[in-house]
This record gives structure tokens, sequence and C-alpha cells, in this order.
């Protein structure tokens, strides 16, 4: 299991003090990273977010006015980027480059307070298992698996009941290899999984919801890790799917194809089985990457917070 490290500057100096939460610091390419602004005053009439350790013009990302409630995207605003009314920042399928430093300005009544955070976005790596040999003999030979990972802390688990070294086990010194001697068929090592179902979409989803245009083309694909490998089965507003591939194109979206997809992705020799959800919807709620101060949906409606209030 890869681990996500984190690295965080600026230190809440007191009870009145704005800072940034440092748990909410640990970033995943491809996943939603949120930083989350902490103490802030009541009376806070402003809130802007920048890339850098400064608060410049020229490195603003988006700043929310709660007096006028209105929002102005800076030069570093990326389309993937949005802000809350209580001053809190969401990057939607964070990148490797959004790594650096964030700062966040908030103009009060009583004054204007500044704090700067540090966000990592590291890849997700999907480990991969290799084994010596394809059949043992039962109670007499060994195996020796090997963990594919550049991750530093590696634990090993077996009908999900973490490893340690024993009499029948030994994992190495650095954790990537772990031999089982006298093999029995309860080891199941080359059995695992799924752990998860990812759903990646095209248009990227908001909180699972895509909106998508009539006649526009939509993408979503599944991805789990299991061996043997998932097998995928898709559902439309509650009816199964005839198709069974990990990936679905809509090229010409219509009204009936609106809706809510699940995919399920099933081991069917572990029969662990895990899914994900996505509603196809029309734009009459305008996504973030169309979010544009005073703009306007397709049924006349002005432009709200995609976060909402908090």
């Amino acid at each position: 299991m890869r681990r996500i490290s984190l690295l965080a500057c600026g230190i809440r100096q007191s009870s009145s003090q704005i800072y940034i939460i440092p748990d909410t610091l640990v970033g995943v390419e491809g996943y939603r990273s949120y930083l989350v602004l902490g103490n802030a005053p009541e009376d806070a009439q402003e809130y802007s977010w920048h890339r850098g350790a400064n608060d410049t013009e020229g490195n603003m990302i988006i700043s929310y006015d709660s007096t006028s409630d209105s929002r102005q995207y800076g030069p570093m605003y990326s389309g993937r980027e949005a802000l809350s009314n209580a001053g809190n920042l969401l990057i939607i399928r964070a990148q490797l480059n959004d790594t650096g430093n964030y700062t966040v300005r908030v103009d009060a009544i009583n004054g204007t307070q500044r704090a700067t955070g540090w966000l990592k976005i590291q890849e997700l790596e999907i480990p991969g298992i290799s084994v010596n040999t394809s059949s043992v003999v039962e109670d007499m030979e060994s195996v020796a698996a090997v963990c594919d990972t550049n991750a530093t802390n590696v634990t090993w688990y077996v009908d999900y009941i973490p490893v340690s070294s024993n009499s029948r086990m030994t994992v190495s010194p650095d954790g990537k290899t772990l031999i089982i001697q006298r093999f029995s068929h309860s080891d199941k090592p080359l059995q695992f999984g799924p752990y998860y179902v990812l759903l990646w979409t095209n248009p990227n989803d908001f909180n699972g919801v895509l909106s998508a245009e009539i006649g526009s083309q939509v993408e979503m694909e599944c991805v789990s890790y299991s061996r043997p490998e998932s097998k995928y089965r898709w559902m439309h507003n509650g009816s199964l799917l005839s198709f069974s591939e990990k990936n679905i194109t809509l090229l010409n979206l219509t009204w009936d194809q609106m809706g809510r997809y699940r995919c399920i992705g099933e081991n069917p020799v572990t029969q662990l089985t895990f899914y994900q959800e996505v509603q196809v919807q029309a734009p009459c709620h305008i996504g973030v990457h169309d979010l544009r101060p005073g703009g306007q949906d397709q049924m006349g409606k002005e432009v709200r917070d995609p976060i909402g209030a908090g």
C-alpha cells in the first residue's frame, strides 16, 4: 500500500488566526482535493485563493465576495477550481502540477489575515504481484510472491489479515517479497480484490453528477484492481444493461440515455463486489467548468455556488 506524505507550512499563531486544516493537504492524482479554511472570522467579506506563498493579483486563482455574492477568476484559474461561500477551495481531478504552496487571504471588517499551506499531489500507484510458480504441491513446496512497487512501506495480507514473519511466512526486509512455506490452498495469495471501483467520466462529473448536452458524447470507464481480473456489469436507472465491458461511450446523448449509471466490479473467485454511480443529466444546474460570475444556465437562472454555502 502506498502511503501519501504531507508537508504543511503556516502555523496557527493564536486562537483568532486563520489556518488551512493540515489533513486536507493530502492529494492523489485524479481525485478531488479540498483545502479547508479553519477559524475564519464571522465578519469575513472576501476570500481569495492564490498559487504560491503570497497573495498578489498575478497568482490569484479565485475569490469570493460575500457582500455581492460574486466570484472573480484570476490568472491561475485552470477551470478545475471552485470556491465555497465558507472560503474552502476545491480542486477537481487534481494533477501532479497542482503541487505547491497555496495562500488564502480573508478580508474582514476587522482586518485582513493570510495563511499558506503546501499541497502535495502524488500518483495513485496500483502495485503488481508476480510469483515464482503457477502450480505447487500442497503442503510440500513454497511460493515466493513479489510486489512490484516503488513504495517504501509495503504490507501483505492473506485473507485480509496482515502478514508478519512466522514459521510458515517470511517477509523480506524491504517488505516487497513474501515467501510462504508449505503452501496450502487456504493461503490463496493469487486471489484478491477488488478493493474499490473508480468511475472516470468525460465530461468530468461533479459530486457524482455529470452535466452533458443532448447530442454530445459521454464517456464512462470503470477501473478496479483484483486477481483474477474483475468482471464488469452496468445498470441504467435500475435496469441491467447487456454491456459487460469496462468502458461505455454514448456517442450522441439522447433524453432516454439520461439518468443514473452504476458500474459494478466483481471478482468471481473472491465473490467481492464494489460499485460506483454517476447521474447523467442536462446542464440545468451549471457545472464548475462553465462557472462564471453573472452567468446563466439553460433555464435563464443566475449561476450559484456549486459547493453550496459550506
